[in-house]
């Protein structure tokens, strides 16, 4: 899947944010936390390691809102980095244990805060292939699901969210 029109959108939408709110802070750390949180979102919504309980997975709808709430961080991390000439989606890790891929996203976020190299940033998009690959949502699905929420994140910094 192709990067650069999400790059590009969510580049709009980050310099939107930061003219509105008159942001002049480095919020690098800021925006890996939010992914961090995000993903932990994403999990929640899945609950794969939720050994405990008999309830099953929310809606698929859900769930993908979520994913993308993640990607919207993930392509803003890169951004402050300088990586949106990052062109295609790496290729996703071949896992499709959920909670094991979502432990080795955590783990590649957080290498990739601690260590914001170009390598680093793709490993983390690699487990999020994987995280898509494992819900069985297509590159069609995840960019129909960015657009849209890329609007509802319009919509509330125009209400004051």
């Amino acid at each position: 899947m192709n990067l650069q029109n999400l790059f590009e959108m969510q580049k709009d939408l980050d310099s939107f944010i930061q003219e509105t709110r008159k942001i002049d802070e480095n919020v690098f750390r800021k925006k890996g936390l939010a992914l961090l949180v995000e993903l932990a979102e994403l999990a929640n919504e899945t609950r794969c390691f939720k050994f405990w309980s008999t309830k099953g997975m929310s809606e698929r709808s859900i769930i993908l809102e979520e994913y993308v709430d993640s990607i919207h961080f993930l392509l803003s991390l890169g951004l402050e980095k300088g990586f949106e000439d990052l062109e295609e989606w790496p290729e996703p890790v071949a896992e499709n244990d959920l909670t094991e891929l979502f432990l080795g996203t955590f783990s590649a976020v957080q290498q990739f805060i601690a260590e914001p190299e170009l390598e680093n940033y793709k490993n983390a998009w690699s487990w999020y292939g994987g995280i898509a690959h494992a819900m069985d949502f297509s590159y069609g699905d995840v960019l129909e699901a960015y657009i849209e929420k890329n609007q509802t994140n319009y919509d509330r910094q125009n209400k004051g969210y």
